[in-house]
């Protein structure tokens, strides 16, 4: 077998023996980059199982919103940024080939979650345990897939890293496998040998692959042939009566992954359940969605819902048209949520929840009546929900209410985590007017910290304040002031009586940086070790801490 240029120049080159979290994020930019200049052929070979045409486009979105979070992560372990990575494309897996490459790199943050860089055996351990758990993540794992290219190119992974451990090497070794085992897909698989074509899912894995190996090599990102082995598009047969492709997440405790898989499974075909006992992604094909949306809501709160017809997507792929833009949950339910947020994380994390529309505001910036109207008008449902989640702002919400065209309701949240904790009390299931009354009492049970500078010396409340100092508020009143951050917010925490509660979410703002956030976690769960304590970038101006205690 000839070299290939990649091979070549991984050979020409010094030894490459670890890399770290920074490295590793610009390996998943490189293969990103290579997907998008791909993803229109990767599309062109999504005939069967499923004829939606947009495996190279889900697996692009999923990719993307792994780099999105981990874009502002200063991590150098090479464990942290694969964590960063994997959570990012976990919340973003789009479609049966994203929720499986999710699944992927979930397995690689698994098997590299005390490594601070990894060598070549690294690599091919982190690549075999992808491949166990995208299979384990689908209930009928089929052969001649993505799961076969990802498993057979781990296998050979391993093989080259008993031979060197220079991880260019073992990477382009790896491309070389995928390569050969996604040509041999339609010997596995006959409707693609029947269609002509190779399967999308591992010609995308494959892409991926190889512009990571460029990167590696320092080869430009030109555009190369699209696919080797692949024959070019011959037919397409058409099929009536695919249904629905239906996809959500759900939140809840205690969630059972395998009842949930097996359940899914009974109600669908090419079903996927992947997650924990608290969040669980949700990818099924059914002829119709209600009853899985039904099943959905009786686990817990559902967000992220996406309907598509499946039918429509391939009359639009026979007329050479784009993909039709996915049924989103407000055209079900009728109902959008609007939320105000100032902070690029904090926008994702709304986004995250399924908010429809967040409109960028907060402290020091709160969005006019014009800014609530025009987010009002974009939503597509006529029933809308409005989060202000600051107390200067309710007022514009209630003005907005009054002249909008559409029906509109305003729970008034004061707090950014009582915004949240409203928007995880939406029900899929319910009417307007039940959602309003359990998003308000889902608001009132949290308690809010914020911790912030004082901008001039006073006293308040009993409490004397100097310019320059830290200080802290309780659901928006004064409650603690001193020199040290972290001594102010245990001192804010136990006011609380945080040891009663059950999850403490900390959002660091854009003066924190992760490790102080991740420092001041610890320091939280050494005090309250019955607390189930998370550490989320908000990236929220002015306040560089806040905290919500439930």
């Amino acid at each position: 077998m000839s070299k290939s240029q990649s091979q070549i120049q991984s050979e020409s080159l010094p030894p490459l023996k670890s890399i770290g979290g920074q490295e590793l994020k610009q390996l998943f930019a490189a293969g990103t980059a290579w997907l998008e200049r791909h993803a229109a052929y990767v599309n062109s070979l999504n005939v069967f199982p499923v004829p939606d045409g947009d495996s190279g486009t889900n697996m692009l979105l999923t990719m993307q919103a792994a780099l999105k979070e981990a874009n502002t992560s200063p991590e150098h372990s090479a464990a942290a940024m694969c964590k960063v990575l994997s959570h990012g494309a976990l919340l973003g897996a789009r479609g049966n080939s994203g929720v499986i490459l999710s699944q992927i790199i979930r397995g690689l943050a698994r098997a590299i979650e005390k490594k601070e860089t990894i060598n070549a055996n690294d690599f091919a351990a982190a690549l075999v345990e992808g491949a166990r758990t995208a299979y384990k993540g689908v209930v009928k794992p089929v052969e001649g897939t993505i799961l076969t290219v990802c498993r057979e190119s781990a296998d050979a992974a391993v093989i080259a890293a008993a031979q060197s451990d220079d991880l260019r090497y073992v990477w382009a070794k790896t491309v070389e496998a995928a390569r050969a085992s996604v040509v041999r897909t339609p010997q596995l698989l006959a409707v693609l040998k029947e269609a002509g074509v190779v399967d999308a899912g591992g010609q995308g894995l494959l892409v991926i692959l190889e512009g990571a190996l460029k990167y590696l090599n320092g080869e430009p990102m030109e555009p190369g042939a699209a696919g080797e082995g692949a024959r070019a598009l011959e037919k397409i047969s058409r099929e009536e009566g695919w249904g629905f492709d239906i996809q959500f997440h759900v939140r809840g405790k205690d969630l059972d992954i395998d009842a949930i898989r097996d359940r899914i499974a009974a109600m669908g075909e090419s079903a996927l359940v992947v997650g924990d006992a608290n969040l669980v992604k949700v990818h099924v094909h059914a002829p119709t969605p209600g009853a899985i949306l039904d099943y959905g809501c009786s686990l817990g709160v559902i967000t992220n819902v996406v309907v598509e017809n499946m039918q429509e997507q391939y009359v639009d792929f026979m007329a050479g048209q784009t993909t039709r833009p996915p049924i989103t949950a407000d055209e079900i339910t009728g109902i959008a949520t609007i939320t105000v947020a100032l902070g690029e994380g904090l926008t994702r994390v709304f986004a995250s929840l399924g908010a429809s529309h967040v409109v960028s505001g907060g402290q020091t910036m709160n969005p006019s009546i014009q800014d609530l109207l025009q987010a009002i008008a974009a939503v597509k449902s006529d029933q809308v929900i409005i989060l202000p989640n600051n107390k200067n702002i309710i007022p514009a919400a209630e003005q907005a209410q009054k002249l909008a065209q559409k029906h509109v309701a305003v729970v008034p949240t004061t707090t950014i985590p009582q915004g949240i904790a409203a928007l995880l009390a939406f029900n899929f299931q319910s009417d307007l007017e039940t959602n309003i009354q359990a998003m308000k009492r889902a608001a009132e049970h949290i308690h809010t910290i914020e911790i912030t500078t004082a901008t001039r010396s006073v006293k308040l409340d009993g409490i004397e304040v100097k310019q320059g100092h830290v200080i802290g508020l309780i659901d928006d009143a004064l409650a603690g002031a001193g020199e040290d951050r972290t001594d102010v917010t245990l001192r804010l925490l136990e006011q609380v009586r945080a040891g009663e509660s059950e999850i403490v979410t900390v959002y660091y703002g854009d003066t924190v940086t992760a490790p102080e956030a991740d420092a001041l976690g610890e320091t939280i769960r050494a005090r309250y070790p019955n607390l189930d304590v998370e550490i989320v970038n908000g990236g929220q101006p002015h306040y560089p801490l806040i905290i919500s205690v439930e």
